[in-house]
């Protein structure tokens, strides 16, 4: 029993690292569309391709990659999606020393690929996360804690992209090389640990008769509607910050240059950190209070802070807490808007894990296909803040484009309080 324990702990520790991961690499997406807009000279629509490119490769790998976790098995299927993460952000390096619109390609390539990886790692760790602990509330606390770490590499990244290009008016890929030296030693150390650990798998006899079924995680309406809630969540989580960013960088803070450069990337970075303590905050208290009340919670209190952002006026300031690295957290004069939009990062925290909790409660040995098809849906991540920024291309007015978040966010209280009822209890799951 203690030797069981002590592999399961081992087994946590890696699928939190890769936690981290994922985040380290996705998040470093949304700044690189700054780079790519201002080096390529290109629409903010186009700047954010980059992301797009990253995200929609979760709707073409996402069902592939849950077949493979189904047939081949946990540890299998980290071992290839760590290797194409590394090929991924091999080819996004390889970019930087091109020229021309072949760099901006190639670059877009490079994130496609680095997508697959996140997509697949996302399909290992959180139902390996949800089943270590016993699912239940257990499971959203366990899941909460894997999306904390996720939250302070992704603060890291916006940080450390802030740190190394200084001047977005002279932004360059090659100024990123350290972030992708870095995430490449990342990608080699885990794909070395994750060999020579013992990750537990799935019995492959409760699975083997799905492909005679025709019953599946697509028979269950609340996994359904929940596949819908994840597409609009990560599109509501990248969307905020990432439009937020350009407003400041663009007129939003009344400055101009490498000072209101560094404000905007802080206060963004800021967005990330609350996330990071949200998430903290929802594993202490996620074996208290269900996942429904959690994701209840912060979906009403988010439409309330991004409906008051899109109606204060921006000439009314406020001194902000930011984070600035290294210096530790100071003030910063930005527009109560912004404020309120940051504080959204304490609300996106818990969604991810409390919606995946919600979603795979009860499906028994359809988990597994389940975790593929959800992770097909994180597409949203890159389809939702395009239109975002398609609305700020067509009105000219930043928060304007918030109503895409308004939307989104009212569906996830729908389906928090109606959506997330196991109405198909009648559906045999062992």
């Amino acid at each position: 029993m203690s030797t069981e324990k002590k592999n399961n702990a081992l087994a946590i520790i890696v699928m939190i690292l890769l936690f981290g991961m994922i985040s380290f690499v996705t998040n470093l997406a949304s700044p690189m569309g700054d780079v790519l807009k201002n080096q390529f000279d290109v629409a903010n629509w186009m700047g954010t391709l980059g992301v797009f490119a990253n995200f929609i490769a979760y709707a073409c790998m996402g069902i592939p990659a849950g077949n493979l976790l189904q047939r081949r098995g946990y540890k299998f299927t980290a071992l290839a999606a760590v290797a194409v993460g590394f090929t991924g952000v091999g080819v996004q390096t390889i970019a930087g020393l091109l020229d021309g619109n072949l760099a901006f390609g190639v670059y877009l390539l490079g994130a496609f690929i680095a997508g697959f990886s996140m997509c697949m790692l996302n399909i290992v760790v959180n139902p390996m996360l949800n089943k270590l602990a016993g699912g239940g509330n257990r499971g959203n606390q366990l899941l909460q804690v894997g999306g904390s770490f996720n939250s302070f590499m992704g603060t890291a990244v916006i940080f450390l992209t802030g740190v190394f290009v200084p001047s977005i008016a002279d932004a360059h890929i090659k100024q990123v090389f350290p972030l992708m030296f870095i995430a490449l030693a990342i990608f080699a150390l885990a794909f070395v640990v994750i060999l020579f650990t013992n990750i537990p798998e799935t019995e492959r006899a409760a699975v083997k008769n799905d492909e005679e079924s025709k019953i599946g995680p697509m028979s269950f309406r609340h996994f359904v509607l929940g596949a819908v809630a994840i597409f609009i969540y990560v599109g509501v989580e990248v969307g905020i910050p990432n439009v937020l960013q350009k407003w400041l960088q663009n007129g939003g803070l009344g400055q101009i240059g490498n000072e209101g450069e560094e404000i905007a990337a802080t206060v963004t970075a800021t967005y990330w950190l609350l996330m990071f303590f949200g998430r903290l905050m929802g594993a202490a208290l996620g074996a208290k209070f269900s996942a429904k009340t959690m994701l209840t919670a912060v979906s009403a209190l988010g439409l309330a802070l991004v409906g008051g952002a899109m109606l204060l006026n921006p000439a009314n300031t406020i001194d902000l807490p930011v984070f600035k690295g290294t210096e530790g957290f100071g003030l910063a004069d930005v527009p109560i808007n912004a404020a309120l939009l940051v504080l959204c990062g304490l609300c996106t925290s818990v969604m991810w894990g409390g919606i995946f909790n919600l979603a795979v409660e009860g499906l028994g040995r359809y988990t597994e296909r389940g975790a593929g098809i959800f992770m097909a849906m994180v597409c949203g991540g890159g389809i939702l803040p395009l239109i975002q920024n398609f609305v700020v291309d067509l009105s000219g007015n930043y928060l304007m484009s918030y109503w895409v978040i308004i939307a989104g966010l009212a569906y996830l209280l729908f389906y928090a309080l109606v959506g997330s009822k196991n109405v198909n209890k009648d559906i045999k799951v062992e």
